[in-house]
């Protein structure tokens, strides 16, 4: 059996999409521990923030990709 060595098109998005997710879960911990700890700068959390902003932009772009749009 020939055991296929290249991921397909839409394989590739699902791993992008996990480790997006995963990004974005780990900030949203950096953002609240550093909030409730008292010790972020505003400027810390606004760029955390506006990080975080983009993958979630990042991750809704490829859910798009991967989900076709049906017309009803």
């Amino acid at each position: 059996m020939n055991a296929p060595t290249e991921l397909d098109f839409e394989e590739m998005l699902r791993i992008k999409l996990e480790v997006l997710r995963r990004e974005h879960r780990d900030l949203d911990d950096a953002i609240h521990a550093l909030a409730s700890s008292g010790r972020g700068d505003q400027l810390t959390l606004q760029r955390l923030k506006k990080q975080k902003l983009a993958l979630k932009d990042q991750i809704v772009k490829i859910q798009d990709q991967l989900i076709p749009d049906i017309i009803a």
